[in-house]
């Protein structure tokens, strides 16, 4: 069939102008614990008050043009819900990514969706950055964030001070801390993994979400991987 003969052709595909890309970034965690408002600061626009209740409803992907390290680049960011009704989006959220930002509010710690969406990562074998957020909540005291390290600890997320190798970022989605260093972070990891992609050639990427648009038809968010 024609759906063969082109499978076929994406199966044995050369690449023609491979070059290094940006990252692919999920914003993985618990409701309530900052992920909507982080991204808003990162991409400086306000878009937590436009979803109901304040939950996402719908996985965005975005292109960021951040100052990271002495350089201008882009990091692809995917906002993916944090509710548990969207647990099977969420993990497809994951599997696209090359790197998860976990969000663990500092005020709360690890919570139910936290160990899910540490699960995820885990199973889509990426890197892990977290997001220790709202570090300017009174209840994020010393002895609450040396809990949440230990807490950590035990999914095998330690940071260096405690021997392991997770980076730990401490930020506030709100007062706008520890988002550069954040960014750095991301940076950084990226360029360990070397990423590249072709960007000549056929297209070819993985549909984050499709719906049924009236006058239109069926409509899919695509992230564009290769071409």
């Amino acid at each position: 069939t024609a759906e063969d003969i082109v499978a076929e052709q994406f199966k044995n595909r050369e690449m023609v102008e491979e070059g290094p890309r940006s990252p692919v970034v999920a914003i993985l965690g618990h409701v309530d614990h900052g992920k909507t408002s982080l991204l808003d600061r990162i991409r400086e626009a306000n878009v937590a008050e436009g979803e109901a209740g304040g939950i996402t409803q719908h996985t965005s992907a975005f292109r960021v043009n951040v100052h990271a390290g002495d350089e201008d680049k882009q990091i692809v960011f995917l906002d993916t819900p944090g509710h548990e009704a969207f647990t099977a989006m969420r993990a497809r959220g994951a599997q696209v990514t090359d790197i998860v930002v976990l969000v663990v509010a500092a005020d709360d710690g690890v919570m139910p969706q936290t160990i899910e969406s540490i699960a995820h990562a885990k199973a889509a074998e990426v890197p892990i950055i977290v997001a220790l957020n709202k570090i300017d909540k009174p209840e994020a005291t010393d002895n609450n964030i040396q809990r949440i390290f230990g807490q950590l600890a035990e999914h095998d997320l330690a940071p260096p001070d405690w021997g392991g190798q997770t980076d730990i970022v401490k930020c506030s989605a709100i007062k706008g801390e520890g988002v550069q260093e954040l960014l750095d972070t991301i940076d950084l990891q990226s360029q360990v993994m070397e990423l590249t992609s072709d960007f000549g050639g056929p297209a070819t990427g993985n549909v984050l979400e499709a719906k049924m648009v009236e006058g239109r038809g069926p409509v899919a968010s695509v992230l564009v991987r290769e071409g």
